[in-house]
């Protein structure tokens, strides 16, 4: 009727900023956040992130050489003043642009204990080093690990998509959500509604928290779209390859049917058949063909077999007998082939077993006490096997080696 408002302008005249946060909140029209997604909208979006977070934590544990364990998403919608609830402290937001294949943005947070932690662990550290404030080495380091992690994201969701996905450098800013913040700072999707997907991320024993990747509704129903008609897509073809698979079937079996009734017209000439033009007329006389002046085994339309059968000469096998008079010959070894090849002598005097710490205080002047009593033979090793034993002598100014014993 004229003069009555909808509810959607009621809503619009009602709207009012939201907890004093700086951003409106906005309420989504045709009623209530649970109606911007359908179900099957959330499970392709779940499906979508459980795909790329898991490659993103694969790549994420290559940088902090620690264990990643990341959960199941959780789909929703939310408001920022949901976003102030569940982060009390100052957070990190990641801005990460999609430039190719897809049109939108997507903001992951983190809270600042752990941009500490994985920092200090991308770093070299332990994850223990986490006093002071968050600075821009910090955000730097953050954003370069959710460059590789959100690469390798977006290249699971091209094989989802079966089209190019590509990402801007991500970027960083600390945000502390328990003061006001200016719209112009934060993307304009997050002054609505929007989709938030919850995580659970656990590195080791230093992470234990919740991360969180916010959407545009708008976004995220392409991304919907988008793997429904590659699905369809899939579907079609698969539908197109079995068709065509039909269709070649009934034309591969007429054709082996006509082969073999081809094969059933045409008279095989084998053994027992003459062939009409090779015959003599005479041999077609009646009077030839009287039943009496014939075998009756020529009668036989199977013939008789032994009619057929080559003779084969088989006898007893003969094996030459051994004795023991035989003697193998062989031909002597020609060692002089090898003769100039080099070897490597080695004399060793002893041995012994330290640890580290003791080696690490090794200073000139140590001595190092070995397994060899004092006058005992010492080892002479021949490319490192064993060979013989000897002592030491002095030749003019060197030292060497008298061989006393060769083990055998």
């Amino acid at each position: 009727m004229d003069g009555v408002l909808s509810q959607e302008e009621i809503n619009a005249l009602l709207n009012n900023p939201g907890g004093g946060s700086g951003v409106e909140s906005v309420a989504p029209a045709g009623g209530s956040d649970d109606d911007l997604l359908t179900p099957e909208e959330k499970d392709a979006i779940g499906e979508i992130a459980n795909i790329s977070m898991g490659t993103a934590a694969t790549t994420l544990f290559s940088l902090v050489n620690r264990k990643v364990e990341i959960s199941t998403p959780v789909v929703s919608t939310a408001t920022w003043d949901d976003v102030v609830k569940n982060y009390e402290r100052p957070c990190v937001f990641i801005r990460i642009a999609y430039t190719v294949g897809l049109d939108g943005s997507n903001i992951l947070v983190l809270k600042e204990n752990d941009v500490k932690i994985i920092t200090d662990l991308m770093m070299g550290g332990d994850g223990t080093n986490i006093d002071g404030e968050l600075g821009e080495l910090h955000l730097s380091a953050i954003s370069e690990a959710m460059n590789q992690m959100m690469g390798s994201s977006a290249t699971s969701l091209s094989s989802m998509l079966s089209k190019t996905i590509d990402i801007s450098p991500p970027v960083a800013d600390l945000i502390d959500l328990q003061e006001s913040v200016d719209e112009g700072s934060i993307d304009e999707f997050l002054a609505g509604s929007f989709v938030k997907i919850s995580f659970k991320m656990e590195i080791g024993d230093l992470v234990d928290s919740e991360i969180m990747q916010l959407y545009p509704v708008s976004f995220a129903k392409d991304m919907c779209k988008a793997i429904a008609k590659n699905m369809e897509m899939d579907a079609e073809e698969a539908q197109i390859g079995m068709s065509d698979a039909s269709k070649k079937a009934p034309e591969s079996a007429m054709s082996a049917a006509s082969q073999g009734m081809q094969q059933t017209s045409q008279p095989q000439m084998g053994m027992g058949m003459m062939n009409p033009q090779m015959m003599n007329p005479q041999m077609m006389n009646p009077q030839m063909m009287n039943p009496q002046m014939m075998n009756p085994q020529m009668m036989n339309p199977q013939m008789n077999p032994m009619m057929y059968q080559q003779p084969v000469n088989v006898q007893a096998a003969q094996f030459t007998p051994f004795s023991g008079e035989f003697a193998a010959q062989f031909a002597k070894e020609n060692i002089d082939l090898i003769m100039d090849v080099p070897m490597e002598v080695t004399v060793e005097l002893g041995r012994t077993s330290k640890s580290i710490s003791e080696i690490l205080d090794f200073a000139p002047g140590t001595i190092i006490e070995l397994n060899r009593i004092a006058g005992e033979p010492i080892d002479i090793l021949v490319n490192g096997k064993f060979v013989a034993k000897g002592e030491v002598v002095v030749i003019e100014e060197s030292f060497g080696v008298r061989i006393t014993e060769i083990v055998k």
